[in-house]
């Protein structure tokens, strides 16, 4: 039996609680939604560090944050180890990517030329990082700068349609997507999306003090955009015959705080920063409307494609391959996600933290000791924290014990920032960002 296609899309922010199927009544997201109504939908898929260069590492070489040394954003990811492209390049696969890259190093704009470090991609229309939708830089395979036409989550989308249409067959293809929103600016989405979400109409979290309803307004208008997409990507698959035979995904890096909690933006262990949306189409699926409860860290992404592709998984990868899960054999799923923030900067400047998502609690402790305990079944929106309640001291300890055994085995200390930018080299500015150049 041939390898099946990889079609592989995923957002920039984008939160679960803004999706359909993630129970939002508000948003638009009908398409995803019919995803997650057809397919798998892994429940509580979690973004080990939630912010955007450290979470396309973890994927693309299914290690954890330490092992590659890439915990900030505008660092570059080594090409000494493979990766989702390269494996799947050596097993016979063309590969291509389109979109946002963001490993490539302090340039945003610079151009990344063909060799070890594209990770892989043999077709690529790419910038490394931009998020000025409606005039946004990519390069194909020379230094000339291109632009995308209009909003650039369309003219991607049209990109990745042709390259299905004018691929011959002969072998599978995987095609990785990567799409900027709905990352801010949130304004900088077609108008005709922003008319759907009046700002004064916009319904606030529970744990949402001071709420910017022109910031939700725009979110939304941009997942819907999104889903506008993916419908169109999903709809050239069934007119060219390739559903059946294609593991299609939508998911996102990390979500975005809005907000929530007093909050802006990622970094955070609030579930509105690290729990986002995974939905597939795969063909050997148990069902439809299928479901997988226990945690899926983005560590776990890369083997359980391959896995589900029938592609050898390299002993490098450190995440599981979950793929038993998705065709509804037996399979004793993770404990927890091992989630982190190893040396926060720009948005979030508060220390650094290391936390679990098991399926029903989030535990977190920072530099002075444990911090945040919260039961997701009781406390969706994560209002009450339980750390030092006597009643919940024995689900204290136990949550404690847990972490400890997790940061064990990947031989992690809670330590301030600087003792890991001293230990891989990274240089950081006022606000603890690696400096970056336009």
């Amino acid at each position: 039996m041939s390898h099946p296609n990889i079609v592989f899309v995923f957002g920039d922010q984008h939160r679960l609680c803004t999706t359909g199927f993630g129970g939002n009544v508000q948003v638009r997201s009908p398409y995803m939604d019919q995803m997650a109504e057809e397919g798998v939908v892994f429940e509580t898929t979690v973004s080990n560090v939630p912010v955007c260069t450290p979470w396309r590492a973890a994927f693309l070489t299914g290690q954890y944050p330490l092992t590659t040394g890439m915990f900030m954003n505008d660092v570059q990811l080594p090409t000494d180890r493979p990766t989702f492209g390269t494996v799947l390049r050596d097993a016979g696969y063309d590969t291509a990517y389109i979109g946002k890259w963001h490993l490539d190093g302090p340039g945003r704009s610079d151009f990344t030329p063909p060799g070890p470090r594209r990770q892989g991609f043999d077709f690529w229309a790419v910038g490394n990082c931009t998020h000025d939708y409606m005039d946004s830089l990519y390069y194909r395979d020379t230094p000339e700068p291109l632009h995308w036409d209009g909003y650039d989550v369309e003219a991607q989308t049209s990109m990745a349609i042709d390259y299905i249409q004018d691929h011959d067959g002969r072998k599978p293809f995987a095609m990785v997507m990567s799409w900027g929103p709905p990352h801010n600016p949130y304004q900088a989405v077609p108008q005709k999306y922003l008319d759907m979400y009046p700002p004064e109409e916009m319904e606030i979290r529970l744990n949402c003090p001071e709420p910017n309803r022109e910031d939700l307004s725009g979110f939304y208008a941009h997942v819907t955009a999104l889903d506008d997409q993916l419908a169109r990507l999903g709809e050239a698959l069934e007119q060219e015959g390739l559903m059946d035979n294609t593991i299609f995904v939508y998911t996102s890096d990390h979500g975005d705080m809005i907000g929530s909690q007093g909050r802006q933006r990622k970094q955070h262990p609030w579930d509105e920063s690290i729990h986002v949306p995974f939905v597939m189409r795969c063909p050997g699926q148990a069902s439809t409307g299928h479901r997988v409860t226990s945690p899926f860290n983005v560590v776990d992404i890369m083997p359980t494609l391959l896995g589900l592709a029938g592609v050898s998984i390299p002993d490098t990868a450190e995440g599981r391959d979950h793929s038993p899960a998705v065709r509804g054999e037996p399979f004793d799923g993770n404990k927890a996600a091992y989630t982190m923030s190893i040396a926060p900067f720009a948005e979030f400047r508060g220390q650094p933290w290391r936390g679990l998502r098991t399926e029903r609690y989030t535990y977190t402790r920072n530099l002075d000791g444990p911090w945040l305990l919260y039961d997701n079944e009781t406390d969706p929106y994560q209002i009450d924290n339980l750390i030092g309640q006597p009643a919940y001291s024995d689900l204290q300890q136990r949550m404690e014990n847990l972490l400890q055994a997790m940061m064990a085995e990947r031989g992690d200390e809670l330590a301030p920032a600087q003792v890991f930018l001293d230990r891989y080299g990274h240089e950081v500015d006022r606000v603890g960002a690696v400096p970056y150049r336009n």
